[in-house]
């Protein structure tokens, strides 16, 4: 038994019809918290010491560890029954719709800080840490995460390729 079969095994039924109904989105979320966390981790580890006064730069060397991340555990679990292209195009796609969805995510950040003023001298420390925090890891991940997942199964694994996927796994 897989850990996601347990996990849904506890959950009361009109739930569960209801996440294995929506599954894909349920991994994709799943997926999207794990690189939440890399994104987080390296930006505030990159921000705080190597780039202090560069947000905006760590932010995108951050955002671009979790895309790698994010495209090994999408292709690998997420969509793993979708897509069916071959792996190097599949993989264009991929990082196109990713360095869209960069834009989409740093253009929050880059409003608080450089628009707004939400940065020092003009405010607090703790109003620019919360400023960024907000603006980029709340907002423009929010965005970017709705853009991805659109972009994802429109382009990167349609449904209509999974079924070489499925009939590859079958196989196995």
């Amino acid at each position: 038994m897989s850990v996601v079969e347990s996990v849904l095994a506890r959950v009361p039924q009109p739930f569960r019809s209801l996440l294995v109904r929506h599954r894909e989105l349920l991994k994709f979320a799943v997926v999207g918290g794990t690189t939440f966390l890399v994104d987080n981790g390296i930006w505030y580890l990159l921000k705080f010491t190597v780039l202090p006064d560069k947000p905006t730069t760590a932010k995108a060397i951050a955002i671009l560890v979790a895309t790698i991340v994010s495209y090994v555990l999408n292709r690998e679990w997420s969509f793993r029954t979708r897509g069916g292209r071959e792996t190097g195009h599949e993989a264009t796609l991929f990082f196109v719709i990713s360095g869209i969805a960069v834009a989409v995510n740093l253009v929050p950040l880059w409003v608080s800080r450089y628009v707004l003023h939400l940065q020092r001298p003009e405010v607090s420390l703790f109003v620019q840490e919360t400023a960024d925090f907000i603006s980029g890891s709340v907002i423009g991940m929010l965005l970017a995460m709705v853009f991805r997942f659109w972009g994802f199964r429109k382009w990167v694994f349609p449904d209509e390729l999974g079924r070489v996927r499925r009939e590859d796994f079958a196989r196995r």
